[in-house]
């Protein structure tokens, strides 16, 4: 289990890290070394997310997403260099969505996964996770709206997207059931 040298040029000094880990902050790396990054940091971001290290997951994916994006800023928008790099982008970006809905961040969930579908409005991935924060934060409409255009886009989901409907149905009913006892006791005095 040998420790690897590395010189941060930031720090100035000499740092050491365990094997495995990318050596130095995306922004102090060159073009190159930040796409040979990206795959290494997405894998350990997967990897923190199998243990159920959540936060820790998002900030690899959010760490791999500023090295593309870093690089994207260089390139003409819609450019074919900016597309590839718009699709390396995309996969990280729905993973980092998935651990917010798990750390409840259902806004940043919504902002996110509406800018992919303003670019590609037929991931499924991206309409499923709005949808579901849409729930998450009593959208009705909107959740339902996305959960269709999943079932349309993939019909196959059908017992997943019927499962979320069934639980954001029991929600309101629960709520429903809250809020008339909540009123009862506001008229009843």
């Amino acid at each position: 289990n040998s420790m690897i040298l590395f010189f941060d040029s930031m720090m100035g000094c000499w740092q050491v890290e365990p094997p495995g880990s990318y050596q130095q902050d995306p922004w102090a790396m060159t073009d190159e070394e930040k796409l040979q990054a990206v795959p290494q940091i997405h894998k350990e971001g997967n990897e923190l997310y199998r243990q159920g290290k959540v936060p820790e997951a998002a900030a690899k994916y959010y760490d791999a997403i500023a090295c593309l994006k870093n690089l994207q800023m260089k390139e003409q928008p819609g450019s074919p260099d900016w597309i590839e790099l718009d699709q390396k982008i995309t996969p990280l970006l729905l993973n980092y969505c998935q651990c917010k809905l798990q750390c409840e961040e259902y806004y940043e969930v919504l902002d996110h996964c509406s800018s992919i579908l303003n670019k590609y409005e037929d991931n499924v991935k991206a309409y499923f996770k709005r949808g579901k924060a849409h729930a998450a934060v009593w959208n009705v409409a909107e959740a339902q709206a996305d959960f269709a255009k999943v079932l349309a886009l993939d019909p196959s989901l059908r017992p997943v997207v019927s499962k979320e409907l069934r639980s954001l149905e029991a929600r309101l009913r629960e709520k429903d059931a809250e809020d008339k006892v909540r009123f009862k006791g506001i008229f009843s005095q």
